[in-house]
Order: C-alpha cells, then sequence, then structure tokens
C-alpha cells in the first residue's frame, strides 16, 4: 500500500510550483549574465573611456573593446577623443529670451532686462558680442571629475575675458561704428582684428590658472570666433543715420551737377551777350566814326572858314523842314522873345 502511494503522480499545483521554480532560476541566471556582462562595450573611434573602480580612477581605455566589472563596482564613462574637436556656442552672452520679448513689445520699464546681453565699452558705449569656443579634452579624468560643471566655468570664463576686453576697447576697436575712420586710422583696423586673440588668449590664462590651482576642467582651448554687433535699437538708429548721410550725399552730388549745368548755361548767355555787345559797338563804332567823317574833315582844314558855313547851310533845311514851326531871331537882336507854354491862354496885348 505504501509503494503505491510513493509512485502516485504529482498534482497538477505541484507541476505548477515547479515549472514557477524553473523559470525563476532560469531569469535569475540570465539577469545575473547580463549584469555580469553590463560593462563589456565597443569604444568608438572618436572617443575613450575612464574607467573609475568603486569612484577612483582605475583607466583610461583608448577605442576598442572594453571589457569591465560590472556597476557598481566599475563605472565607465565615455569621453572626446583628444584629436575631437567640440563646439561650444556661449549662450550666456546673449540677450535673454526675456528680454527679446520686451524688446519685441517696446517694453523698456524693465531695469533688471535693459542691460541683458549688452557688454560696456571703454568709451561707455554699448556692444553685444556672440562668441563660440572650440576645445580638446585632454585630461579624461579631470573632465569626468567636472563633470556637469565643465560647461558653466567655461561660460564664466569666457564672459569674464569679453568684459576684461570690451573695457579695455572703445567702439570703433572693436566694430566698424563709424566708417569713415578705417581709411584715416589704419591703427583702429589692427586693433579690431586682435579682438578676437585677446579673448582666446584671456580664457587660456583663466584655464592655465584653474589648472595650477587644482581645479582643471581638463580641457584645452583650440580657436574662438567673436562676431560683434550693436545692439538692435542702435543698429537702427545707424541705418537711419546711414541712410540720412546717402540721401545727403546724393542730394549734394545733383546740386552740384544742376550748378554745373547752370553755371555751363550762364557762361555761354554771358559769351552769347559779350559777342552782341561787342559786335553793337564795333557798329557803333562805325556809325559814329561814319557820321563824324564830315566834321573830322572840316576840323582838319582850319583855313577854309567858309567851307563850315556852306555846310551848315546845306544842312540846316533838311533838319528845319522836320519842325512843325521855325522862330528864327537874329544872334544881333538884344530884344527878348517871350514863347506861350503849352496848355496856357495867350496874354492879352496891352
Amino acid at each position: 500500500m505504501s509503494d503505491i502511494q510513493t509512485n502516485k503522480p504529482a498534482g497538477p499545483w505541484t507541476q505548477s510550483i515547479r515549472l514557477a521554480f524553473y523559470a525563476l532560476y532560469g531569469l535569475t541566471l540570465l539577469a545575473a549574465a547580463s549584469w555580469l556582462f553590463s560593462n563589456i562595450r565597443q569604444i568608438p573611434a572618436d572617443s575613450r573611456a575612464v574607467v573609475l573602480h568603486f569612484g577612483a580612477e582605475q583607466r583610461v581605455a583608448e577605442p576598442g573593446l572594453l571589457l569591465t566589472w560590472p556597476k557598481p563596482i566599475d563605472e565607465v564613462v565615455m569621453v572626446p577623443a583628444p584629436d575631437r574637436v567640440i563646439e561650444h556656442h556661449v549662450t550666456a552672452l546673449l540677450r535673454s529670451a526675456d528680454a527679446q520679448h520686451a524688446d519685441a513689445r517696446g517694453d523698456s520699464s524693465s531695469d533688471a532686462l535693459a542691460g541683458s546681453g549688452y557688454l560696456l565699452t571703454g568709451d561707455t558705449a554699448v556692444v553685444q558680442l556672440d562668441i563660440s569656443v572650440f576645445y580638446r579634452v585632454i585630461t579624461p579624468l579631470d573632465y569626468v571629475l567636472q563633470g556637469e560643471h565643465v560647461i558653466p566655468a567655461l561660460d564664466r570664463l569666457v564672459q569674464r575675458a569679453a568684459i576684461a576686453v570690451c573695457a579695455s576697447r572703445d567702439l570703433d576697436t572693436i566694430l566698424v561704428a563709424r566708417p569713415e575712420m578705417v581709411s584715416s586710422d589704419l591703427n583702429v583696423a589692427q586693433q579690431r582684428e586682435r579682438l578676437r586673440a585677446d579673448v582666446q588668449h584671456d580664457i587660456e590664462q583663466n584655464l592655465q590658472r584653474l589648472t595650477q590651482s587644482g581645479s582643471s576642467l581638463g580641457i584645452t582651448l583650440e580657436r574662438v570666433t567673436v562676431q560683434s554687433t550693436l545692439p538692435t535699437p542702435t543698429v537702427t538708429a545707424f541705418n537711419a543715420v546711414l541712410t540720412a548721410s546717402q540721401q545727403a550725399s546724393q542730394a549734394i552730388a545733383t546740386a552740384n551737377t544742376d550748378a554745373s549745368l547752370i553755371r555751363q548755361k550762364s557762361t555761354q548767355l554771358a559769351d552769347q551777350l559779350r559777342q552782341t555787345a561787342q559786335a553793337q559797338a564795333r557798329e557803333n563804332m562805325a556809325k559814329a566814326q561814319s557820321d563824324t567823317a564830315m566834321v573830322n574833315q572840316l576840323a582838319s582844314r582850319p583855313n577854309d572858314p567858309d567851307l563850315l558855313a556852306r555846310v551848315y547851310r546845306e544842312r540846316i533845311a533838311a533838319i528845319l523842314a522836320q519842325a512843325a514851326s521855325v522862330i528864327t531871331v537874329s544872334p544881333k537882336d538884344d530884344a527878348n522873345l517871350i514863347l506861350q507854354a503849352a496848355g496856357q491862354k495867350e496874354p492879352s496885348k496891352p
């Protein structure tokens, strides 16, 4: 009877529990294997891996297959390769979104937003700088230890360099605020070209100071790009002044052209009038000489007094013929002749 009970098949609940146990055991083995091989990975060609053993640096792995213990024993942090140049656009120097919205609304009442994105120059002007930095990771451990503080620290270094460089220059050496100065002062253009180099040099010096103080960011600066612009209201006013200057120059050129045409026409008219006057003068001179030829001939013959009287008698008749009435008085008579004026009554005779 006992043998029969021993060979009795297991019930469905027992089989279910057994299958569940086998499944859980298999999942546990898979999870253990997955955890054991979780840090086995392929490092890309443009990256390196820093292996931290219980939080301490163990080694720096180059590109290729990486075999390490799983977490939390070993932790793998991927960092860029030393020949990989990383670009970072410094947005801390730009005008904030709230300030841009206030500018769009035309609201200038907020003092907190008035200076956002503006830098003060040495001549108390304002300018905007758009800076991008390009850097490489040369010390992976320092880069990993700094972690999320690398970019904020780099932003502060760039801000400090931008403030120092702008404060040591006037507006004309930072950007072409007055185009006429470029041709008159070449030294100004050379100083403006040194703006980018001075910003980069200041950032590199601050990075060296951090390294010497034991707070290295693990990066080296490759190059810096700087774009300087004026604030939008200033640009609008500058464009208005430039447009007015161009219009004034155009009006002056047009006025000079019109003045040249008027001067040319006046010169031509003056020449014409002068030529006409000279011709009339020559004609009047010839006529006068013709009219006085007889008199000159008479004057040249003073020994013939009867000739002058004869010419007088020949011509006086033609002259007197044109008069309406002629009254003659003997020059030897001492009597006075009284003539009636126009519009007066004839005096009565005594």
